[in-house]
């Protein structure tokens, strides 16, 4: 009898943990890890006056069509110190009216581009900035493919660009429409959906033009998840892992622009995005 009962608690014991094994597997399954990235790979500070530190930053200027930029822009990008510089410890990136030609065209707007000399895989970026507004005015804090097959692009320039646009995938940790004062969107730009067609979130900052804030991006192998302040407002995570829905596993740049588009106000003369700091863990 009592060898009997041992058993039947050695069965039930055997049972029981194999119903938590399976349980554990199952919400892995569902519920992938949270990762932390904590430890600095790289970060620009902006703590010195004068040009922009070349060594990390390359300032993109040469038109990919030979025409105009992408999205109807009606900027020169340039690699002037009057379109990005370093004052009083922030990045100014300028974007203003005047007649400037350069590559054969001439237009009526200056901005800058700026690439980072730095790519990578995973981790976590954080770009500390306030932006600017009015109709118009396009800021954007983003990243690209290092694979990316754009003319005059920094890794393009190095022996890197094989793969089209969106092949080579695009996250846009911010962006701000000066005619939606405030309004942060983020979207994920793949051979699957982007332009008009792509996966965005977004959330209203109401000082997004007086005060700084942190704009964010932790990049893992499962999910993307974009956030202001430490508020997610968008992830992305598609069920299906493919090249199509995620490009998304090899190294990406950083990107700060200030774009203008067609539909500027006539009253526009300058505008700056201030930058604080850019840095990236891991």
């Amino acid at each position: 009898m009592k060898i009997e009962i041992i058993l039947s608690l050695i069965c039930l014991i055997a049972f029981c943990a194999c119903i938590d094994r399976n349980a554990g597997a199952e919400k892995s399954s569902l519920a992938p890890e949270e990762t932390t990235f904590n430890t600095l790979i790289w970060s620009s500070e902006f703590d010195q006056d004068g040009p922009l530190d070349s060594t990390q930053w390359f300032m993109q200027s040469f038109i990919p069509n030979g025409r105009g930029w992408f999205n109807n822009e009606v900027q020169h990008y340039t690699d002037r110190s009057d379109n990005a510089f370093v004052k009083d410890g922030h990045l100014h990136l300028v974007a203003k009216k005047e007649i400037y030609t350069a590559q054969g065209q001439t237009k009526q707007y200056t901005s800058a581009r700026l690439n980072s000399k730095f790519a990578f895989t995973y981790g976590r970026v954080e770009v500390r900035a306030k932006l600017p507004g009015g109709k118009g005015v396009w800021p954007a804090i983003w990243t690209l493919g290092k694979n990316i097959n754009e003319k005059g692009a920094y890794w393009q320039r190095q022996g890197h660009g094989t793969t089209g646009w969106p092949s080579c995938g695009e996250m846009d940790i911010m962006e701000h429409w000066g005619s939606k004062p405030n309004i942060i969107q983020s979207a994920t730009h793949t051979p699957y959906k982007h332009g008009d067609q792509a996966d965005l979130g977004n959330q209203i900052i109401p000082t997004a033009l007086s005060d700084f804030h942190v704009y964010s991006l932790d990049w893992n192998k499962d999910y993307l998840s974009f956030g202001v302040d430490g508020k997610e407002h968008y992830r992305y995570h598609p069920k299906n892992k493919n090249a199509r829905t995620w490009p998304y596993d090899h190294d990406h740049y950083l990107l700060l622009n200030i774009a203008i588009l067609p539909i500027i106000s006539d009253t526009f003369e300058s505008c700056e995005m201030l930058v604080d700091y850019v840095r990236v863990y891991q």
